[in-house]
């Protein structure tokens, strides 16, 4: 019988056979390449052709220049500009800044960004505004209307007391009667209206002889006035009218006839006696103006004074309208429907509350009543093209 010692494993085949663990098989399926990979790699005989601009480098001498100056300038004993630099920091670093905290924001002192002692103005003190401006380095000061609202009117107005969920008796029925008054208002321009388009009834029609007699307005009078006898015909002069008259056969004689010394001496008399009287009625009428001053001076408080009340009642129709909305467009502000609900429709509990109105119309009316952008309607809608209507097969055989 064989002794124990001559049946021996070989180690060897042990490792062999023992299994390899996960981490050992996913190391081996890295190293091995993918399909993917396999598929893609070039598999020809043939090399391909080589592309010279993908060997170029752009600024290729410049960067061979300052590499030969850096180990020229290393040699020296000398570093580049740039490696200088970055030692400086390493040296010195930069103090961190420090964050400001919540009391240094709040002890910030405050200044007007468009105030012209401005710090930040400082710097472009002594240049050019118009450049500063142009060059966005400055602020455009703002004009002083820009501050100004175009209304006084508040942007959110407070509801009357009657359009709350629980109102008062009182106050309900204000604001019913206030409603009221605006249907009616509206009633009334429709029935205006209604009676502006009407037809004329029979009696008001016009007929043949109505119609005839518009025509004639005015041409009976004229006839009646050129029919008169003697109208056309110039009134009877008198005997001595002839004789005194430029144009008669006397008047050319006389005018032909030469004025004497005597009669030229006359005129000029009377031209100048003319003249004294007309210098010594002013000299009468100034100095009668001077008793005159008290009824000047009256006269010209009640001119004052009249120019002062119409200054006062512009002023005052100008505050009157300055809460109105402006005509900014082509259409009319119209103010928007007062929001109220009936006796039977209030509700003691804001569950149950019916909503009333809208936030964003009611935004948007603000604008409009404060002059903010014009008043505007909602845009129509028209097609372009023709809808046309097609029955289909289907329907079609299920009607047969």
């Amino acid at each position: 019988m064989k002794s124990s010692s001559s049946w021996t494993l070989d180690p060897r085949k042990k490792e062999r056979s023992k299994k390899k663990t996960w981490v050992q098989k996913k190391s081996q399926r890295l190293q091995k390449p993918l399909r993917v990979d396999l598929a893609l790699e070039n598999h020809s005989k043939i090399p391909a052709p080589k592309d010279i601009l993908a060997h170029q480098v752009p600024n290729a001498k410049k960067l061979r220049r300052k590499e030969e100056l850096w180990e020229k300038l290393a040699k020296q004993g000398e570093l580049p500009r740039e490696v200088r630099k970055a030692q400086a920091r390493l040296l010195s670093p930069p103090a961190p800044k420090a964050k400001p905290g919540l009391q240094d924001i709040i002890e910030r002192p405050f200044y007007d960004l468009w105030n012209p002692n401005n710090p930040l103005d400082k710097p472009f003190v002594g240049q050019d505004t118009f450049f500063l401006e142009q060059t966005k380095k400055k602020g455009v000061r703002r004009p002083p209307r820009l501050h100004i609202k175009p209304s006084q009117v508040p942007a959110v107005e407070v509801i009357p007391a009657g359009a709350s969920y629980n109102p008062t008796f009182e106050d309900h029925q204000a604001l019913l009667r206030e409603a009221h008054e605006v249907e009616l208002q509206r009633e009334k321009e429709a029935e205006k209206l209604e009676r502006q388009l009407a037809l004329p009834t029979t009696e008001q029609a016009a007929t043949q002889e109505s119609v005839f007699r518009e025509m004639c307005e005015g041409l009976l009078e004229e006839s009646d006035g050129e029919d008169e006898p003697g109208s056309g015909e110039w009134p009877e002069a008198d005997d001595g009218a002839d004789e005194t008259s430029p144009t008669g056969p006397a008047g050319a004689e006389k005018r032909m006839e030469k004025k004497t010394e005597q009669q030229r001496r006359r005129e000029k008399a009377a031209r100048k006696l003319r003249v004294q009287q007309a210098a010594l009625r002013a000299a009468r009428l100034q100095h009668q103006e001077l008793f005159r001053l008290r009824g000047i001076k009256a006269q010209v408080a009640r001119r004052l004074a009249e120019l002062a009340q119409r200054r006062e009642r512009r002023r005052l129709r100008r505050l009157a309208e300055a809460d109105k909305p402006r005509r900014l467009g082509r259409l009319k502000y119209q103010d928007p429907d007062i929001d109220v609900q009936l006796s039977s429709e209030l509700s003691g509990s804001l569950r149950t509350l019916k909503p009333e109105g809208n936030i964003l119309r009611d935004r948007f009316k603000s604008f409009q009543k404060r002059n903010m952008i014009e008043p505007r309607e909602r845009a129509k809608f028209k097609r372009k093209y023709k809808v046309k209507l097609v029955e289909k097969r289907a329907f079609r055989e299920i009607q047969l």
